[in-house]
């Protein structure tokens, strides 16, 4: 680790935002294994403009990315490029972040349940800065793929401790990543239970 590196510990079921500068490198790492990560990005420059899956499936006109492949904004500017994955590759691109309504609708919970969405809100209140919208996140690490070009199949992450997927800004943002707290179904891992992560920020300057 260089003098340039910084660690940013995100604990289970919340979330964290750094402001990255344009060449910055950032490490999303699954500290323990099977943990979810709901990731953004915004650029600084244009309130309201987000890190866009939509637009970045049709750029690449598939479900999913790899490794080369850069992410756009809503407005079709480069805002990430996807450098390196040491995971297996499984990451969601379509499932909106959860949040307090989706607990009840989906699961039946009772009463207030953590989300992602919420946890966005408060990562962005802590910068001081009015939260957004909330897009539809990267799912980093999250196994819901599709079945027989139809069906949307939930599975227990496979990422193993350590792994990580590695991500350069090509501008400048504010990235974000939520440990999701979802309990209710097996998603993060195969024993369910939300655990904390890590950001790695190599700084370009």
């Amino acid at each position: 680790m260089t003098d340039l590196t910084e660690t940013h510990h995100v604990p289970a079921r919340e979330a964290r935002m750094v402001a990255l500068a344009a060449g910055d490198i950032v490490d999303v790492v699954n500290t323990h294994g099977g943990q979810v990560v709901d990731t953004w990005a915004f650029p600084q420059d244009a309130p309201g403009e987000y890190m866009s899956m939509e637009h970045s499936r049709i750029l690449h006109y598939r479900m999913t990315f790899r490794p080369g492949d850069v992410l756009c904004t809503d407005a079709w500017r480069t805002i990430l490029t996807f450098m390196e994955d040491t995971s297996p590759g499984v990451h969601d691109t379509l499932c909106p972040a959860c949040c307090a309504p989706s607990y009840e609708i989906f699961y039946g919970h009772e009463g207030y349940h953590d989300n992602c969405a919420d946890n966005l809100r408060a990562a962005f209140d802590r910068m001081g800065r009015n939260p957004p919208r909330i897009p539809t996140p990267w799912n980093l690490f999250m196994e819901t793929v599709i079945r027989d070009n139809d069906t949307l199949e939930d599975n227990p992450s496979r990422t193993g401790p350590g792994q990580y997927v590695r991500l350069r800004a090509e501008m400048d943002c504010l990235f974000a990543v939520s440990a999701c707290p979802q309990d209710l179904i097996v998603i993060n891992g195969t024993d369910g239970v939300p655990r904390d992560v890590e950001l790695r920020v190599t700084r370009a300057a």
